[in-house]
């Protein structure tokens, strides 16, 4: 039997639409007919591009990761200041929150807690923050090079240092429905911490 032609669009909608409603409902609280509706794939088509929700979930995080990188390399192109890069990068973010009304938040810390049973979205979810804890550390790095920030600490120990004080302030974030913790992270590692 032949397989059925598959569209990258539809496999990109069905992304999409899960990535938005993973953050919104979370992993357990999205139900499939709800989504596929959302994006007008009939559930039988919805199984063409994935086995099952454990497989969208990890494709989801995938998506999401790649998405990440693709703001934080933006962020940083062209610029000569690795950490205005990383500001910038971090100030869109902040801009994304607010724009959402401060609900979402960070799909990788969202779903941290939720699929500790799912060895397939575990090891997508550690392979989302590897990667993302690696292109901050390369841009610190950078910015050591250019006596921008302290280089007596290692770039990957500032970059978890930073990523693991930017999750917890997007969880103040969504408690206080403010940019504040955001921001004062950045202030305190970037314009703080991390100076030489």
């Amino acid at each position: 039997m032949a397989r059925p032609r598959l569209s990258e669009g539809t496999r990109k909608r069905l992304l999409e639409a899960s990535v938005a409603a993973f953050l919104k409902d979370g992993y357990h609280g999205t139900g499939l007919k709800e989504m596929l509706a959302s994006v007008n794939v009939p559930k039988g088509s919805f199984y063409n591009y994935f086995a099952s929700k454990e497989e969208l979930g990890a494709a989801a995080i995938r998506h999401y990761s790649a998405c990440t990188a693709a703001k934080l390399a933006d962020a940083l192109e062209g610029t000569p200041n690795p950490l205005a890069g990383l500001r910038t990068f971090f100030e869109r973010l902040i801009d994304d929150f607010e724009r959402a009304g401060f609900t979402g938040g960070c799909l990788v810390a969202n779903l941290a807690g939720e699929l500790d049973g799912s060895p397939a979205c575990g090891a997508a979810l550690a392979a989302a923050f590897r990667d993302w804890r690696d292109g901050v550390s390369d841009a610190l790095q950078a910015a050591q090079l250019r006596g921008l920030i302290r280089d007596d600490v290692d770039a990957t120990e500032l970059a978890d240092m930073l990523l693991e004080a930017w999750e917890g302030a997007v969880i103040r974030m969504k408690i206080d429905r403010s940019a504040v913790p955001l921001r004062r992270c950045l202030d305190r590692l970037l314009d703080g911490y991390f100076r030489p």
